[in-house]
């Protein structure tokens, strides 16, 4: 016996590229599962994704789940958090 179908959808895009495909991909997406009775949420989404979705004017089509955007990790290029040396005149 089966339970009854979640009414939204989670989908965690934190990881893909806000670009005009990205984009593309998801609104088809959000139609399918509209289709099938289903709402869409986006979780994770990077700050350029969300302005991509506001300037092609799919910000209310492509919802995103408020808060929670997908950490930024800072690539380490070796160096170490600065510190106070230690006085070599005293």
């Amino acid at each position: 016996m089966t339970g009854p179908r979640p009414s939204t959808f989670v989908c965690d895009v934190g990881f893909l590229a806000p670009d005009a495909r990205t984009v593309d991909a998801l609104a088809r997406f959000q139609l399918t599962a509209r289709r099938h009775g289903l709402e869409l949420r986006l979780r994770h989404a990077s700050g350029e994704l969300r302005e991509l979705l506001a300037f092609m004017g799919l910000a209310d089509v492509l919802r995103v789940e408020p808060g929670g955007q997908a950490e930024q990790r800072e690539q380490s290029a070796g160096v170490e958090e600065e510190g106070k040396l230690a006085d070599p005149a005293g």
